[in-house]
């Protein structure tokens, strides 16, 4: 990994430690010249005959993230945002009366809220799968609670907070001996580390483009199974997602494209491949060492700092740095940090309730460095953080 070449490609770490990757990281310049040249393009020809005119490298997007995935195109789904793309999977599914929903602890608030409305509606039931001494999902206890009536499994493989990498290839497991549908939310997984749906083992997996990926925000994408692909009916159609083939008939298109819709912002989506590209370019192995490398030295610093107490669980964290520290509030130490140029960010209970509320946790702050950042602006983190 030629460091000095990719933070070249990042201009703004001359100015500033950017750290709050988990958050939204910092797009490479080829990423925002891809975006910014299809948009001067769309002023000048407009956007219909620009879309035209980059045809070619808008369905490239398809195979770069498939590639990214180890996924077929046809399989995968671009859409706004992760949100979008883990909704249009789960709205999918259909539930009734008594069915239920495998989670995890530490699942992120967006997800659970849907769980919680589709109970309501549905009459099904959440039962969440309890963790094992490290804080990951215990795959143990989620083979002791399947029975005929769970109808999905549904995780968060790397949490908001807490540097938690859940067992999401022994989930795919459980989910695979079973015949369970099994949904993946890779958001801070993706771009971080090596993301194989084979491996994994997973039915339906969503990700965001601008968080790891260093992508444009407004991007994201869904990845279906084709099994599954071919039982599932969108929430949601338009004419894109399901051509109007006769009067009284439409027909839903054969790949996980019916999961979308026919307005897109094809700038953003010219720099999702980019950023793609970008990623395998470097090697998402090589990516996931040095960032779980950058984070051990934070998290050794953090160690030596009277006072602080790092949140993070699991066996093997990632490169998302939880903390809190004794007499300081979350949001002032992210305050102090950026009138430094430091960036960094925080994480209120509300992200992860069960997980907060198990543990107690105040609101944390949230550092998140990448493979861009430098042993010496984790440093300067630590310096401002002892200096109080």
């Amino acid at each position: 990994m030629d460091i000095e070449a990719i933070r070249a490609d990042t201009p703004a770490v001359v100015r500033r430690a950017y750290m709050h990757n988990a958050g939204a990281a910092l797009m490479p310049v080829p990423v925002v010249d891809a975006a910014k040249r299809h948009l001067d393009l769309e002023a000048e020809i407009g956007g219909y005959h620009a879309a035209a005119r980059e045809h070619d490298r808008i369905e490239a997007v398809y195979d770069s993230v498939a590639r990214l995935l180890n996924a077929h195109r046809d399989e995968v789904a671009l859409v706004e945002n992760a949100t979008v793309a883990w909704q249009m999977a789960f709205y999918s599914l259909q539930f009734g009366p008594g069915d239920r929903i495998l989670t995890a602890e530490a699942e992120y608030a967006a997800n659970y809220v849907a769980y919680l409305q589709v109970t309501r509606r549905t009459g099904a039931v959440i039962d969440v799968v309890p963790s094992d001494a490290t804080g990951a999902l215990d795959v143990a206890a989620l083979e002791r609670m399947i029975d005929d009536r769970v109808k999905l499994i549904a995780i968060t493989w790397i949490p908001t907070n807490g540097g938690l990498v859940n067992p999401a290839e022994a989930v795919g497991k459980v989910a695979r001996a079973h015949g369970i549908p099994y949904l993946l939310d890779a958001c801070q997984a993706v771009g971080q580390m090596p993301v194989d749906v084979e491996a994994v083992g997973c039915d339906m997996l969503s990700a965001t483009g601008r968080k790891f990926l260093r992508g444009p925000r407004g991007t994201g994408f869904l990845y279906v199974r084709r099994p599954l692909l071919e039982r599932l009916e969108p929430p949601m159609i338009d004419h894109f997602a399901a051509p109007w083939v006769a009067m009284d008939r439409y027909e839903l298109r054969p790949d996980a494209r019916r999961f979308e819709n026919w307005e897109n912002n094809y700038a953003a989506r010219l720099g999702l491949g980019v950023a793609v590209d970008y990623a395998l370019a470097i090697g998402l192995d090589a990516i996931r060492d040095r960032c779980r490398l950058l984070a051990g030295r934070l998290r050794a610093g953090l160690a030596g700092i009277p006072g602080a107490v790092v949140r993070d669980l699991g066996r093997d964290p990632s490169a998302i740095v939880s903390f809190t520290i004794e007499g300081r509030e979350a949001d002032a130490i992210v305050a102090g940090a950026l009138a430094q140029d430091i960036v960094i960010g925080a994480s209120k209970a509300s992200s992860t309730r069960i997980d907060a509320e198990r543990r107690h946790l105040p609101p944390v702050v949230r550092a998140s460095p990448h493979y861009y950042n430098s042993d010496a602006e984790v440093d300067r983190l630590l310096d401002y953080l002892r200096a109080g």
